[in-house]
């Protein structure tokens, strides 16, 4: 069996980063949210690739599939990994048609944390509403990006209502835009109290930061006091802070929003424009200030092959390999399985018990997967 891994587990022959600085995400989208762009984007800010497909030309790095390329839809959930700033990220890409709703369950089950894209101008739809249920199925920490901000009827405030109203969820925006549709130009953040101006033309690597402008500041004065009062509900010590005065740091507000993710009490909201590359760069900056870790977790339960007894696993080396396979596919060399590896240490001849068959099984080799390389 060929496996592919997503995992912080140890790889016999490779270098492992420590656990804390990996994530493991999925990004999922109603159709046409710009899910695909937004993937792609993350990709070239990463380095992972070095020109960007577009989804309408048939040439997005996710979408391999020929079917895909031609309908211009995900149709099978993809993976590939990136390195931003000091983490390792393994991202699925997950379908956004309602036909292939099944597919973004499986990868539902493995990850540790999700972005879920949203259109600024359509808001929650139906597909976003299934999605978000089966993350709250599997417990699955989240934060909502509310994309095409440069089109005509985005609205952020009526986008992050429609969260609260039809997803049942409390949004935390650590966003705020800076103009909409044709004057869309940048977003205030909320946890720093700066504004920043996306440059046109520098592909989202390059952006202007500077002191929020006297006709922003009533507005950013408010979104701060809305997150602070959601992220208070989450450490006593900042309920204690904003009941006195009304201000919170910056690293204590951090702190206390993560919390919030982590148990879902509170998803944060970002805002941009992925076609265009603008914001793309603080969602991935968001990945890994808000959702966790593996060591993060809660560890796996499931029941020990062969026996009647329930047991759980810690994400460590010494724990005995336990994985899930939760994707297979067929190629011309033979069937390749994605696991996410849960504990213990996974490597090239390992032979493990398949607890649906009883049948022993056998690991031929482990490689890493980049969509369809």
């Amino acid at each position: 069996m060929t496996s592919t891994v997503l995992a912080p587990a140890k790889l016999i022959g490779a270098k492992a980063d420590p656990m804390l600085k990996h994530r493991n995400i999925g990004i999922m989208a109603h159709i046409d949210a710009g899910k695909t762009t937004f993937t792609e984007r993350v990709l070239f800010l990463s380095e992972k690739i070095h020109k960007t497909g577009e989804v309408h030309d048939g040439a997005a790095t996710m979408d391999f599939l020929e079917e895909e390329r031609k309908r211009g839809i995900t149709i099978q959930s993809a993976a590939t990994q990136v390195d931003w700033k000091t983490f390792t990220v393994n991202i699925i890409d997950t379908p956004g048609h309602v036909d292939f709703t099944a597919e973004v369950e499986r990868s539902l089950r493995v990850l540790d944390g999700a972005i879920a894209v949203f259109d600024g101008v359509a808001g929650v739809e139906a597909q976003s509403e299934t999605v978000w249920r089966q993350a709250n199925k599997y417990k699955v920490p989240r934060l909502c990006f509310i994309n095409k901000m440069d089109r005509v009827g985005a609205n952020f405030e009526d986008a992050v209502q429609s969260i609260r109203d039809r997803l049942s969820a409390r949004p935390a925006p650590i966003q705020i835009p800076i103009g909409a549709e044709s004057s869309f130009k940048g977003v205030i953040d909320v946890v720093r109290m700066k504004a920043i101006h996306f440059i046109d033309g520098a592909e989202d690597k390059k952006y202007d930061e500077f002191d929020i402008p006297a006709e922003l500041m009533e507005a950013a004065k408010k979104a701060r006091h809305d997150l602070c009062e959601i992220a208070a509900e989450f450490d006593d010590t900042l309920l204690d802070l904003f009941v006195e005065d009304g201000e919170i740091g910056e690293e204590l507000l951090k702190s206390a929003l993560r919390k919030g993710t982590l148990s879902i009490g509170c998803t944060p909201v970002l805002c941009g424009s992925a076609l265009k590359h603008k914001g793309v760069r603080f969602a991935l900056d968001a990945v890994l200030d808000y959702l966790p870790s593996p060591l993060e977790m809660p560890p796996v339960e499931g029941d020990v092959p062969r026996t009647e007894r329930r047991t759980s696993r810690k994400p460590v080396d010494s724990e005995p390999v336990c994985l899930m396979a939760f994707k297979t596919i067929a190629e011309t060399t033979g069937d390749l399985t994605f696991v996410r590896v849960y504990s213990g240490v996974l490597q090239k001849g390992s032979k493990l018990i398949n607890p649906r068959t009883g049948k022993s099984e056998r690991i031929g080799r482990l490689v890493r997967v980049h969509a369809n390389k």
